[in-house]
């Protein structure tokens, strides 16, 4: 059974500024701002978040498709995700244009300043989920505004339940459209601060929003997360990482062990145990997608973590 992965490809430019910001920038004249910053360290990281959640899904075994736009300098992206053995049929070439990518520099304070150029993903509303045939499971994850949209309307029309992850996009719509996505969803989910903020744009209680699907997912990063389904919330317990490095790409491959499960047929006390190990595997390592994935080490560290197999 194929899963439909609908998000972002983006490459993922983070550099290191041996210093501190403060030193370099004067407060009152920050309406004259000029600074150059002269970096030590850098490094280029795959990442989007469809990029992540189908390397971690791929994995563990299940067969992702990747649905996504991508621009001239992408096409090496579209052929290593080939070379995982993951299906690239939905990742569309819009020529002259560059793929989307974040730009990230970091002091030693781990403050950050980012500049971000969506490029191909803003024409991320040319793809159609329903030219994929074969789907079980699909999720909407952050990508181009019009896209999302689409894409969410296209997996009702199909009947193909979607988990809808609305992230860093949640600023794009307006409360009635997070609504239509929402209330069309099978599954939701967000972190605590995401809930917080889809809260006050639905002007919806969490229960509220959580009655509208069969679950909604909180995840709180090393607190665990919290899944609200039939009136009440089980609590899932983080699981216990070898070491925290990155929390970069974390929450996808959380949702690829939410998008594993559920194709699976698992309970959900299952699903957010092994969500919460990929979780887990993912923070040990730096970049969305530089971590082992395979299914001995998740079984490993799911164990140690729960005290029983996933499998």
């Amino acid at each position: 059974m194929k899963t439909l992965i609908c998000g972002s490809l983006a490459f993922d430019t983070i550099m290191v500024f041996p210093d501190r910001f403060t030193r370099h920038i004067i407060p009152d004249q920050a309406h004259v701002l000029s600074v150059s910053f002269t970096v030590g360290e850098m490094r280029r990281e795959w990442g989007g978040c469809a990029g992540n959640i189908a390397y971690n899904l791929r994995g563990l075994g299940a067969e992702p498709v990747v649905m996504a736009t991508i621009g001239d300098d992408g096409l090496a992206y579209r052929d290593r995700l080939a070379a995982l053995g993951i299906d690239t049929q939905g990742v569309r070439h819009i020529e002259g244009a560059f793929t989307a990518q974040a730009f990230i520099i970091t002091d030693l304070d781990d403050n950050q300043i980012t500049a971000f150029h969506p490029g191909a993903m803003t024409r991320s509303h040319e793809n159609d989920v329903g030219g994929v045939k074969g789907v079980g499971w699909g999720i909407v994850a952050p990508d181009g505004r019009d896209g999302m949209l689409k894409h969410a309307a296209g997996f009702r029309a199909a009947g193909v339940p979607y988990i809808f992850d609305p992230g860093q996009g949640m600023t794009l719509f307006a409360g009635d459209e997070l609504l239509t996505m929402i209330e069309g969803a099978a599954v939701v989910t967000v972190n605590d601060y995401e809930g917080r903020l889809m809260c006050e744009r639905t002007g919806q209680t969490l229960d509220e929003l959580a009655s509208m699907v069969d679950a909604l997912v909180v995840t709180m990063g090393g607190e665990g997360s919290v899944i609200h389904l039939d009136g009440g919330s089980m609590l899932i317990p983080a699981a216990n990482a070898a070491a925290i490095i990155d929390p970069t790409g974390c929450g996808d491959a959380y949702r690829a062990g939410l998008l594993y499960g559920l194709s699976n047929d698992w309970d959900w006390q299952r699903i957010g145990q092994l969500a919460s190990t990929m979780g887990a595997i993912k923070i040990s390592s730096r970049g969305g997608q530089n971590h082992g994935v395979n299914r001995e080490r998740v079984a490993s560290l799911y164990a140690a973590s729960y005290g029983s197999s996933p499998w």
